[in-house]
């Protein structure tokens, strides 16, 4: 999906109804700041928003997710096109999840390996502490790089709103978290909570 296409899309729709970008958010209960999100292409529109959002703006679905609007010669099979991205984009969330768990394991092993080497072969002190260092830093990069995949590994759905969302790296670092869940801020809502993670929409 080009998500700055059909940002550019919903602004140039909206303003074809003279809705303004908060006018548009009332009507579909967001933020102003969502309604701007997926203007400049940084988010689509949740499942549960796109029908009332198309509703609003007299589009169809498949014109959005098209990022203009179609012809009726067309319509078939840019539809067909448009569920093709989707489960592409689904079977890419799940490659990236398991990336990321394949990434975290392997760098436990090695920190652990490399704890044990520093630990019990007889090294001077200069070459044991680089290699704590060592450690530490390839510690740091293999869960830098876990979290970087992890985090654009599917959505977490917000347990206020159920709104679908891509938290920003930030949000994502700062949020304690369980296996499945992490506390977050909604987008949608603002509220915080803690989020399901979620592979597909």
């Amino acid at each position: 999906m080009d998500q700055i296409r059909i940002g550019r899309f919903i602004a140039e729709t909206r303003k074809a109804q003279h809705l303004t970008q908060r006018q548009l958010a009332d009507l579909l209960s967001v933020s102003d700041k969502t309604i701007s999100k997926w203007e400049c292409g940084k988010g689509l529109p949740e499942v549960s928003l796109m029908l009332p959002l198309c509703e609003t703006l007299h589009i169809t679905v498949n014109d959005l997710l098209s990022g203009e609007r179609l012809p009726d010669r067309d319509y078939r099979e840019r539809a067909e096109q448009n569920m093709v991205d989707l489960i592409k984009e689904n079977e890419e969330n799940k490659k990236r999840m398991i990336l990321s768990i394949i990434c975290g394991v392997i760098t436990i092993i090695a920190c652990c390996s490399l704890i044990v080497i520093a630990s019990f072969l007889p090294l001077p002190t200069a070459a044991r502490i680089a290699l704590i260092l060592f450690t530490v830093l390839t510690a740091a990069a293999g869960i830098g790089a876990a979290a970087v995949l992890e985090v654009k590994a599917g959505y977490y759905e917000c347990p206020h709103c159920g709104a679908l969302f891509v938290p920003t790296m930030a949000d994502y670092i700062k949020g304690y978290h369980t296996l499945t869940k992490r506390r977050l801020p909604c987008p949608q809502c603002g509220k915080t909570g803690m989020c399901r993670h979620r592979i597909v929409r």
